[in-house]
């Protein structure tokens, strides 16, 4: 899997590091529990808050923002990209994640990412991938994610990592400007998910989060 810690000055490591409550009567599916992962030489589990009178972070709670720039956000964010729940996220980090086939992506700014995130996620803000000529990220973080640059100027993806990306919730426009912008250089977009959720949803399910180390 490729070094993007190194990369975007991401977390080294994870305080919130999770074990299961083995006792808790709040599961994921009926035949869930908790998922337990290896990722980036981390141990990590997925479960739900076991305190059935847990409410939504202050954070989160908020029901209306002003828009723009925080305006609903489409079902569909772009053609051919997949939109996904949660237990499809779940499923995307114990399949493609694990086997190192994807990658899941936290397309924020650092200082929310900082704040809490998903187990397993990689830091990859929105504003990195901007296709414009002046930004001197986007090829390296092209080059790290798979795709190769050709002779001719243009982006090839067939060893392209499979990404999952997320910001902070339906009404969030960083991972939809993630996503175009990848699409903007060529980024297959069968390759790409959206889980529109993010992380007011994932909250709000009383899913695991982690808190990376600054």
């Amino acid at each position: 899997m490729p070094h993007f810690r190194s990369l975007f000055s991401a977390a080294s490591a994870l305080i919130l590091l999770a074990s299961p409550s083995f006792a808790q009567d709040v599961w994921i599916t009926p035949d869930t529990p908790f998922v337990e992962l290896e990722l980036n030489d981390e141990f990590l589990v997925i479960e739900r808050n076991p305190d059935n009178d847990a409410v939504v972070p202050a954070a989160f709670a908020k029901t209306s923002r002003a828009c723009p720039p925080f305006c609903i956000q489409p079902l569909e964010v772009a053609d051919g990209v997949e939109t996904i729940g949660e237990l499809e996220l779940i499923a995307f980090l114990e399949n493609e994640a694990q086997s190192g086939t994807g990658l899941l992506i936290d397309a924020r700014t650092p200082n929310f990412f900082l704040a809490g995130t998903i187990p397993g996620s990689i830091n990859l803000p929105f504003n990195l991938l901007n296709a414009d000529e002046s930004n001197p990220f986007i090829e390296p973080i092209l080059a790290q994610l798979g795709g190769v640059k050709q002779s001719n100027g243009t982006w090839t993806y067939e060893n392209a990592v499979s990404l999952a990306l997320f910001c902070n919730g339906p009404w969030c426009g960083q991972s939809p400007r993630a996503i175009r912008n990848l699409l903007s250089v060529g980024y297959p977009a069968d390759k790409l998910k959206y889980y529109r959720g993010g992380m007011q949803s994932w909250l709000m399910l009383g899913l695991s989060v982690v808190v990376p180390e600054s």
